[in-house]
């Protein structure tokens, strides 16, 4: 893109902008880095490449080394922490099989949001309250303390995506809902190789959550039914955290940042930094992982509308390993298929 002079940074905060003033002045600013991007092609692309993306050997050895300690991590704690406490706790065997990962994800992502609270509330860090300031100082961003939040956010989720789409067989249904995780994944990657650290933790702390709020809720479905007996505080529990994960699903996620994110990067990035590199892949990257958490907030709409109209009664976690088992029951010969319960030969 043509360069051009940065804008002088404002005396104080800028005030969040509406959603008509977020589209009207990121179109904008999209507009006029398209008409002005005279050399745009693979050529700048490598040598955007060959300027910004910097890994050492000791980065990428770190990242492995960390791969692998979580790995060995989560199945230490799987085998000596979380498959005992569901036998202790005679959890059914359906819960029991899916409690382990359910307890390593919400602690997980418990410290991953706390740590990204902690920079954003309890350091010098601006970038909550003052979202544009994201890109000031841009090619000096360290790459300390904000540069390990992403780094294992990437080391614990890629490794384990990738070892469940290796080894397990996951049905059609279970996949959309890993989009969004995969454009996080791979929007946080590239910002930890190009520096974009600053946004990174933002999104992290915008998105990470709505994941501690839905581990927690199937943790309490999980333990509702357990020893033979039905535990009313877990049901309890288990409502509240439905709620105030649909909550803050929209509040983080569809109202915090798209005004907060998207105006920062779309508008306010070509301001500090008027040739910053990878502009539209990057902001590409965070309008499709928008356009996918409003895509999933209907689905929470049309859940709660089943839950207010009588349809849904009780909390079931009715993912992952019970749509597997779903697709592999079939009526016998002898069976006569329900009318108003399973729908014979559904497809999930």
């Amino acid at each position: 893109m043509a360069a051009a002079e940065p804008v002088a940074r404002p005396t104080g905060p800028e005030p969040m902008p509406s959603y008509a003033q977020l589209v009207r002045r990121g179109w904008g600013s999209a507009l006029a880095a398209a008409r002005g991007c005279t050399d745009c092609g693979w050529g700048l692309a490598r040598r955007g490449l060959a300027e910004h993306a910097h890994l050492a050997p000791p980065e990428l050895l770190l990242l492995a080394l960390g791969a692998l300690g979580w790995t060995a991590l989560r199945s230490a704690a799987t085998a000596r922490l979380f498959r005992p406490l569901a036998k202790r706790c005679r959890l059914q065997p359906r819960d029991a099989a899916k409690m382990p990962e359910s307890a390593w994800k919400f602690l997980f992502y418990l410290g991953s949001w706390s740590y990204s609270a902690y920079l954003l509330f309890g350091t010098d860090y601006p970038f909550f309250h003052d979202p544009p300031s994201v890109f000031y100082g841009w090619s000096a961003m360290a790459r300390c303390r904000l540069t390990a939040s992403s780094i294992s956010q990437v080391q614990r989720w890629g490794l384990t995506k990738l070892a469940r789409l290796v080894w397990n067989s996951w049905p059609q249904a279970v996949l959309p809902p890993q989009l969004p995780k995969v454009l996080g994944l791979q929007g946080l990657s590239s910002s930890w190789d190009y520096r974009y650290h600053n946004v990174g933790i933002l999104v992290l702390f915008l998105h990470d959550i709505s994941d501690v709020q839905l581990e927690f809720t199937k943790l309490n479905i999980y333990f509702k039914s357990r020893g033979g007996s039905y535990h009313r505080l877990h049901a309890l529990a288990a409502d509240l955290g439905c709620l105030s994960f649909g909550l803050s699903w929209f509040w983080f996620r569809l109202y915090w940042f798209p005004l907060k994110v998207l105006y920062a990067t779309c508008h306010c990035s070509l301001r500090a930094v008027p040739d910053i590199p990878f502009y539209f892949f990057f902001n590409a990257l965070l309008l499709l992982l928008t356009l996918m958490n409003l895509y999933w907030f209907l689905y929470i709409v049309a859940f709660a509308a089943k839950v207010l109209t009588g349809q849904v009664r009780e909390l079931k976690d009715l993912r992952e390993y019970d749509v597997a088992e779903a697709q592999s029951l079939k009526p016998s010969k002898a069976e006569k298929p329900l009318r108003n319960g399973l729908v014979k030969d559904k497809r999930f």
